[in-house]
Formats: structure tokens, C-alpha cells, sequence
């Protein structure tokens, strides 16, 4: 086992050089998974307009839970990949690959086929306006058909960095992303194709970044992975998705967490708009945009929590805890200092970014920007919860990874998006942001703390 740490570069080269090697492309796929929403938004608002901005903005919750099941069995196959091979078990390495590769693309159906047979009661319950119904459900329609190729590109990217090949995870998600930015602007500008146009763009590059992932995984570098590894195991025999989920299932509840955020929020904003200045598709349209930009930022700091990962695991597997907070402590480093250029971004140039998605009337330029400096103004501390909640999840203690990954979305801001516009009206749901923000980094610094102080008691284990 030793001569097998000695010869994964994970267990034994330098942890600033590699931390850039896995943290830099998952970087790059977590920012493609967020440009494919903004790109659309983009082109939709200056060809079709606010209503278009806010259709995209009540489609989001699909995209949420794409990501969500992408992450549950994308980032929790690869946690057990990265623990078992760091433990030496080679032999029931390769099945937690092939098995999430399955669940990957059966899940990614089954949400395809409930949102076809579903479509208008799920958007009506997002808070689609009547103005905004159609639009949604033209977008919806067509690229809920992506969701299988979608959900498989962004986990099997997972499967693909913990093969030791980041690069390729990030041409794949890469080469989706360019490909939906050119065919956006032949159907929607050349075409006028619209909503739909926008809808087509996305699931053509999805299809072909799916197909590249499988090809991919078929010629896995650290394992041969075969037919045998595909099959799903249940019952009286071990049963590889249930470690998987467990693993994956920090992760898993922080995306739901923020779908089910999104849908109170809209329908919240929907409610309290019509009795505000600003109307109902307004507040829409610019939380659309806050949203998707400020996913951005979010993309980055969740990719380099991810580029942690498989050094985080396997080290932790390999009881080389130095390893194993230095790993911690450069991707809190790099995520903070990202924190701090994303607030310093959204409260000096807030007009600049809306009037990129398209034109509207002052009150829309007033409330989108009120809504940036408000409900972000604490994103300098937001880097802490997810950072720390990857960290749980590679170490293997998936339920202090939930617990953590629940704090922000459905312990601090669902409540106070529910009960603060009672007393203050729409400038509620703003302010719920903030105060969600704050308590949230506070009890991700109070759990790192003390995990850390379990682990300084492991190492002295060791030396006596």
C-alpha cells in the first residue's frame, strides 16, 4: 500500500501545483455549467426581452436539479473512487465509477420524461406570470430533452478528474459550451428562431459533450473498466449507489436546497411585485440575472472545493492529514480572495451587468440594482459553506457535509424569504440574502474548526 501511495502523485507531489492541476479545470467545467445558462439569457435578452430573461429565470429550478443529481452521483463516485484507491482496494474502485456513469444517465430520463408529462403545473408552481407561461414552456420543452446528456457530461466530468485527467473533464464541458455560443447566435440573431433557437443551441452542445464523456470513461487511465462494472448491485450484495449517494448527498441537498430557494423566491417575487412599483415580471427578469451572474462566482468557488476533492480523500485515506489541511487551507485561501473581487464587482457595477442582458425602464435598472448590492453584499464570507461542505464529503463524514450544506438555503434564507416581506414587502426577500450569507460562513468556520481539532488528535495517534 505504501508503494502505491509513493506512486499516485496525489499522495506524494506538492499540494500548491496540484490544487492548480484540479482545481483549475473543475474550475473552467463549473463555469461552463453556468455560461450555458447566461450565454442563452444573453442572446434571449436582446432579441427577445424581459419576458424571455424571466422565462429562463423560471426555468432555473430544472437546471438545479440537473446539477443536483450530476453532483450526487458525479462528486460521490469519485469520493469513493479517490478513499479506495488512497486505501489501496482497487478492486471495488472501478465499480463506483460504472455505476455512477449508470445512475448518471437513468436519472437525467426519468427527470426528462416527469417534466414532458408535467411541464405546465411545474412552471405555473415555479411562479411563471401567465405573460411569462409561454416563453418557459417553449424553452423548457425543448431542452428538458438535454437533461440525460446534461447530467451525464457535468458528473462523468467528476468520474474523469478522479482518473487523474482534469484537462480532459474541461474539454468536454468546453467544447458544449463554445458550440451552444455559436449555434445561439446562428438561430436566435441569424434565424430568428427565438426561445426555441436558444433551447436547440443548448441540447446540441450537451449531446456532443455527453458523447465525449463516454468515450472517456470507456477508456478509463487508472482502472480498465468493463461491462461487469455497469451492472447496479443491491440487496444482500454491496451495494455501490448507496455509498455513492451517501457521499454525494452534501452536495446533492445544497443544489435541491437552492432549487427549492428559487421556486419560493419567485413566486415570492411574482406575489410581492404585483403589489410593488415594479410589477410582477420585473423583479422576475432582474433576479434572473442576479442569479445567473452571481452563479459565476459561485461556479468558481464550488470548482476549486471540488479541485480540493480527490486530494482531500485521498489523503485523508492515506492518514496524511498535513496533506490533507494544507489541501483545505489553499482552496479557503483562493476562495476568499475570489469573494472579495465578486463583492467588490456587484456593488460598484450593477447597472453595467444588467444593461448586458438587455434594455428595460429605470425602475427595472433600480430594483436589479438594489437587488445586487443587497442580497450579495455578504458574498465576501459566502466561500466558507461550500469549501467546507466538499471538504466533509472527501473526508468521508457525509452527514456533517449535509447538515453544512443546508445551513444557508433551507435553515437561514427560506425562512426569512418567507416571513421577512410580510413585515417589509419586496425589500424583504433583498435583505433575506445577506443575513442567510453571514450565518451560514459563521457556522462553516465553527464546524472547520473543530474537525480540524479531531484530526490534530488522529495525528497524534499516530506518533505514539
Amino acid at each position: 500500500m505504501n508503494e502505491q501511495r509513493k506512486e499516485n502523485p496525489l499522495g506524494s507531489a506538492p499540494i500548491a501545483q496540484l490544487m492548480v492541476k484540479f482545481a483549475v479545470p473543475s474550475i473552467v467545467a463549473m463555469l461552463v455549467g453556468a455560461l450555458y445558462n447566461i450565454v442563452d439569457q444573453l442572446f434571449i435578452g436582446q432579441a427577445v426581452g424581459k419576458l424571455g430573461n424571466a422565462a429562463t429565470n423560471i426555468a432555473f429550478p430544472l437546471s438545479t436539479s440537473c446539477i443536483a443529481i450530476a453532483l450526487l452521483f458525479g462528486i460521490g463516485g469519485a469520493s469513493c473512487f479517490n478513499l479506495h484507491m488512497g486505501r489501496g482496494d482497487k478492486e471495488k474502485a472501478a465499480y463506483y465509477v460504472g455505476n455512477a456513469a449508470v445512475m448518471l444517465f437513468s436519472c437525467g430520463l426519468v427527470l426528462c420524461l416527469i417534466t414532458q408529462m408535467f411541464l405546465m403545473p411545474l412552471l405555473k408552481g415555479f411562479g411563471a406570470p401567465q405573460d411569462v407561461l409561454p416563453y418557459a414552456a417553449t424553452y423548457v420543452r425543448i431542452t428538458s430533452v438535454g437533461f440525460p446528456f446534461l447530467i451525464l457530461t457535468t458528473g462523468g466530468g467528476h468520474l474523469i478528474r478522479a482518473d487523474g485527467r482534469p484537462k480532459i473533464a474541461m474539454i468536454c464541458n468546453l467544447t458544449g459550451a463554445v458550440i451552444n455560443t455559436i449555434l445561439d447566435a446562428i438561430f436566435i440573431l441569424k434565424l430568428n428562431m427565438g426561445m426555441a433557437g436558444a433551447a436547440y443551441a443548448t441540447i446540441i452542445g450537451q449531446i456532443i459533450s455527453a458523447g465525449i464523456v463516454v468515450w472517456c470513461l470507456w477508456h478509463y487511465k487508472t482502472l480498465p473498466l468493463c461491462k461487469e462494472h455497469l451492472k447496479i448491485r443491491s440487496g444482500n450484495d454491496y451495494c455501490y449507489v448507496k455509498e455513492i449517494a451517501s457521499l454525494g448527498m452534501a452536495s446533492f441537498f445544497n443544489q435541491i436546497a437552492m432549487m427549492i430557494v428559487q421556486i419560493v423566491m419567485n413566486n415570492s417575487l411574482k406575489y410581492y411585485g404585483a403589489l410593488s412599483v415594479y410589477g410582477d415580471a420585473t423583479p422576475l427578469a432582474c433576479a434572473g440575472i442576479v442569479m445567473k451572474v452571481s452563479q459565476v462566482f459561485f461556479s468558481i468557488v464550488i470548482g476549486i472545493g471540488q479541485g480540493s476533492q480527490p486530494i482531500e480523500s485521498f489523503n485523508y485515506g492515506a492518514k496524511q492529514y498535513q496533506r490533507v489541511r494544507e489541501a483545505y487551507r489553499l482552496a479557503i485561501i483562493a476562495g476568499g480572495s475570489i469573494s472579495v473581487l465578486a463583492f467588490l464587482l456587484f456593488q460598484t457595477a450593477p447597472r453595467q451587468i444588467l444593461a448586458m442582458f438587455g434594455k428595460g425602464d429605470e425602475t427595472y435598472y433600480q430594483f436589479g440594482i438594489e437587488f445586487f448590492r443587497i442580497f450579495l453584499f455578504f458574498i465576501w464570507l459566502n466561500f466558507m459553506q461550500p469549501i467546507t461542505s466538499t471538504f466533509f464529503t472527501s473526508i468521508g463524514k457525509p452527514v456533517k457535509g449535509i447538515f453544512l450544506s443546508m445551513t444557508r438555503q433551507i435553515l437561514f434564507l427560506l425562512p426569512l424569504l418567507m416571513i421577512l416581506p410580510i413585515f417589509t414587502g419586496i425589500e424583504g426577500i433583498l435583505y433575506a440574502g445577506p443575513i442567510s450569507d453571514m450565518m451560514a460562513g459563521i457556522s462553516a468556520v465553527i464546524m472547520a474548526r473543530v474537525e480540524f481539532k479531531e484530526i490534530r488528535k488522529l495525528e497524534q495517534s499516530m506518533t505514539v
